[in-house]
């Protein structure tokens, strides 16, 4: 009969216990198997069985560790989210209409020095802006159900500033902002300054901070206008041409409506092809966009100002924007922020919110411009939501809106279930 002190019979315990728990380190004993056709407990010697095992199960982990270490980065993460938008909005042709949408988002990210990130952002979903009301109004991303890489930028410390360069990084890239509050609605989620950083997409951004909550940020950005030609609609006359003809003049064409001949005819659909404008940086006609900001954090308050000139018609307009924010935090479980923004043509907009704890969940009430205006009469749009998080991965967020219009306002009522993972 084999004999084992305590300790060694608690080793061989623990040995046997693993074996049951996990039937794939049976393998590590076929050589014993292999060698000996019948093995009596007297032949069994525990200390060496074990040290065996181990040495074998050291190998594995360490191969495993090998494979693990080349197919994916210690520096690299993934987040992924995705949101549900249920609801209805009582307007136009969709009155009633009870709609579902979703939208998911996939963001990968790693760091080369451990200063530095390079950031890919993967998109897909149905949520497509202008197929239903609720659409127009929420955030959601529509790709037509296709995975889509929505952008890719590197961002890296330098001689004390931080830069950012890529796809779908904008001028405003690197702004701080000063606005606390969480919107429902896509239209309140810029605090009422949706004209910060204009229309490029593709560029490069900075930004310095002073140390004392003083931060200065600026970028340039272009591209975001097509390669191809833009069709241009017009209204001609011509003379001495036949019907259903078609006229060319260098880069115009005309189609001719009417009947039979006539010597003087009026042209009711045309197209123009015009050049479209190159996609690039600070070239005579593309979309370029120069934006800067001063921004200002205390413990309780924080305020900024962002001028931005956006060269948004192929070099054929320019607009210049002014944009403010402020944002009250106290130590209170609420926070009151607060914008206006105004261009050269003296239009405005502005916006206020408040967002509160309330129970579990956090409660939001704001009211914004739909856009700039001279006159703001039937240009408001006002929501409540309440956000209600399940637990740590899932949030539910009902909401109500109402959007002025000069002919009949326009009620919402929504319901998002984001998920994150």
């Amino acid at each position: 009969m084999m004999k084992c002190t305590l300790n060694s019979c608690e080793e061989f315990m623990k040995l046997f216990k693993s074996l049951l728990v996990a039937p794939a380190t049976l393998g590590l004993l076929a050589p014993v198997a292999a060698t000996a056709n019948e093995v009596t407990i007297n032949d069994f010697n525990a200390a060496e069985e074990i040290a065996v095992t181990n040495s074998r199960v050291d190998g594995l982990e360490a191969r495993l560790n090998d494979f693990e270490a080349g197919s994916f980065s210690e520096t690299t993460t993934a987040s992924f989210g995705t949101t549900f938008y249920v609801g209805t909005v009582d307007a136009g042709d969709e009155n009633g209409v009870t709609t579902f949408t979703y939208d998911f988002g996939l963001d990968l990210e790693t760091s080369f020095t451990g200063e530095d990130s390079l950031e890919i952002a993967i998109v897909g979903g149905n949520a497509m802006g202008g197929d239903n009301a609720v659409d127009d109004y929420m955030d959601g991303d529509g790709t037509g159900d296709v995975l889509t890489l929505d952008g890719i930028a590197y961002t890296f410390p330098l001689g004390g500033f931080t830069i950012s360069t890529g796809d779908d990084v904008g001028a405003d890239a690197l702004f701080s902002g000063a606005c606390a509050y969480s919107s429902f609605t896509d239209l309140l989620g810029d605090c009422g300054t949706g004209e910060v950083g204009g229309s490029g997409d593709s560029g490069v951004a900075a930004s310095y901070d002073f140390g004392n909550g003083l931060t200065f940020a600026a970028g340039i950005a272009g591209g975001g206008q097509s390669a191809a030609a833009d069709a241009v609609d017009a209204t001609v006359t011509v003379s001495g041409v036949q019907a259903g003809s078609i006229v060319a003049e260098g880069d115009l064409e005309i189609a001719i409506a009417g009947d039979g001949d006539a010597t003087a005819l009026t042209v009711t659909e045309t197209t123009a092809a015009v050049d479209a404008a190159p996609l690039g940086l600070l070239s005579d006609q593309d979309e370029s966009t120069v934006a800067f900001e001063l921004a200002y954090t205390a413990d309780t308050f924080a305020l900024s100002a962002a001028y931005t000139d956006d060269d948004n018609g192929g070099g054929n307009t320019e607009a210049t924007f002014y944009s403010f924010q402020a944002a009250f935090t106290p130590d209170a479980p609420y926070s009151i922020s607060a914008g206006f923004e105004f261009d050269d043509d003296e239009d405005s907009g502005y916006f206020v919110g408040v967002t509160s704890e309330v129970g579990v969940g956090e409660l939001s009430v704001g009211m914004a411009t739909q856009g700039l205006a001279a006159d703001h009469a039937d240009n408001l749009q006002y929501e409540l939501a309440y956000s209600y998080p399940v637990n740590d991965g899932m949030t539910i967020t009902p909401g109500v809106f109402i959007a002025e219009d000069a002919v009949e306002d326009e009620f919402g009522f929504v319901v998002t279930t984001s998920f994150s993972f």
